[in-house]
């Protein structure tokens, strides 16, 4: 009840650490990329964000793409992770869907790398589950 009526100043705060994490997605240091991970992890799993989400899900899934692509182990790991929270806030419409469909070949990608950490492999797993459970159009 008590996030319901938050302070829109709160909001504002909200949304600005999340758009720096956001931007950090695309630090060169692994570390600051696996850190932004996980703060998005946090906000994607504690509050319905779907509204802030529409806006940006484009330029978050190039960044997730770029962290399955060019990261490894536990950057993977997370990246897919959160993809799978994205799907979840972007649900089963036309949004969720090009979400999926964007990166669906990059997980099945990371899924069957035989080099892939198996973290990485079991998250790809996982959101490529739960995306294709909430947001595939395609009955296959």
């Amino acid at each position: 009840g008590s996030e319901a009526t938050s302070e829109p100043g709160q909001e504002e705060e909200v949304e600005d650490r999340l758009k720096e994490h956001m931007d950090n997605l695309l630090d060169k240091s692994a570390k600051a990329r696996q850190a932004a991970l996980q703060s998005l992890r946090l906000a994607l799993s504690s509050r319905a964000l779907s509204e802030f989400l529409l806006e940006r899900r484009l330029t978050l899934t190039d960044s997730l793409e770029k962290c399955l692509k060019k990261g490894k182990g536990e950057e993977q790991a997370l990246a897919g992770t959160v993809l799978t929270l994205l799907c979840l806030q972007m649900g089963s419409g036309p949004e969720g869907e090009e979400v999926f469909r964007s990166l669906k070949p990059l997980l099945v990608s990371v899924l069957t790398d035989s080099t892939a950490s198996p973290s990485a492999r079991q998250s790809c797993a996982t959101a490529l589950g739960m995306c294709c459970y909430i947001a595939a159009a395609d009955l296959e």
